[in-house]
């Protein structure tokens, strides 16, 4: 527990880290665990570690990685933390996402994602660009061993749309910036995906459950959601009808699936 931390996030963006062990004597009435400002709400709460990045995604397409040491240790908990990420008018956080972290320059990661693209025949940014690409010189050779150190850190960040559409995308198409600012492009959000609704890594072997709002539910295997870039738009994992939308998506791990806990 001592090298333990937990992170809040809100849906204004707002983030706070505690130490674990505060929350080790609770009550059975319960404990504050962090203050709220008018109409905001905590979205998710997630373990993690000095050695762990935080991924905050928007409804709107946004999202912001950037070390879980950005935001200081809190000693109380009825602050209400400091900003996570800068948002739009209207806009809301819908995920709290902690990540492996990995020492590694843009021109690394961009090497690394050319020859796995190679291999795999990913699909990268559509025909309305990726405005927020990083610049690399693209002269990067990397070793069989380095290739194969970021492959065994390499996790997949799954994001689905409120009208059915994801794509998984490789956790080194986000790159590791200070907390607070705007973000990068997560999803494209467009007329035919609306808003982002989850964002959270997947394995290969897992599954998912979404549900919309007209009480309609599929399950399906991770495995069958296409790799594709960061920004793109995805492909259709639900196919709702007109003025539905999907409003909760479940991630069910393999070792779940086994034991028939995931539904």
């Amino acid at each position: 527990w001592g090298n333990l931390d937990v992170m809040f996030a809100t849906t204004s963006g707002t983030v706070r880290r505690n130490k674990l062990s505060d929350f080790v004597d609770v009550r059975r009435s319960g404990i504050i665990a962090m203050k709220l400002g008018e109409g905001e709400a905590i979205v998710d709460v997630q373990i993690c570690t000095e050695r762990d990045d935080v991924l905050l995604t928007a409804a709107g397409g946004q999202c912001i990685r950037f070390p879980v040491t950005d935001v200081r240790v809190f000693s109380g908990r009825t602050s209400m933390g400091v900003r996570g990420i800068a948002l739009g008018d209207g806009d809301k956080l819908i995920s709290l996402t902690i990540l492996r972290h990995l020492e590694a320059s843009s021109d690394e990661r961009a090497a690394y994602l050319k020859m796995r693209r190679a291999v795999a025949g990913e699909a990268v940014a559509e025909e309305n660009g990726d405005s927020d690409t990083e610049e690399t010189s693209a002269t990067v050779q990397l070793s069989q061993e380095r290739y194969a150190q970021m492959s065994a850190a390499e996790q997949f960040v799954l994001t689905i749309s409120e009208n059915g559409y994801g794509k998984r995308s490789s956790s080194f198409e986000y790159r590791t910036t200070g907390r607070g600012g705007k973000g990068i492009v997560a999803m494209s959000v467009n007329n035919r995906n609306g808003k982002l609704v989850a964002s959270f890594p997947v394995e290969d072997s897992d599954q998912i459950m979404l549900v919309t709002d007209a009480g309609q539910l599929i399950r399906c295997p991770v495995e069958g959601i296409r790799v594709a870039g960061r920004s793109t738009q995805g492909v259709i994992v639900f196919d709702t009808a007109e003025d539905e939308h999907v409003v909760s998506v479940e991630h069910i791990s393999e070792d779940e699936s086994e034991n028939g806990n995931g539904g």
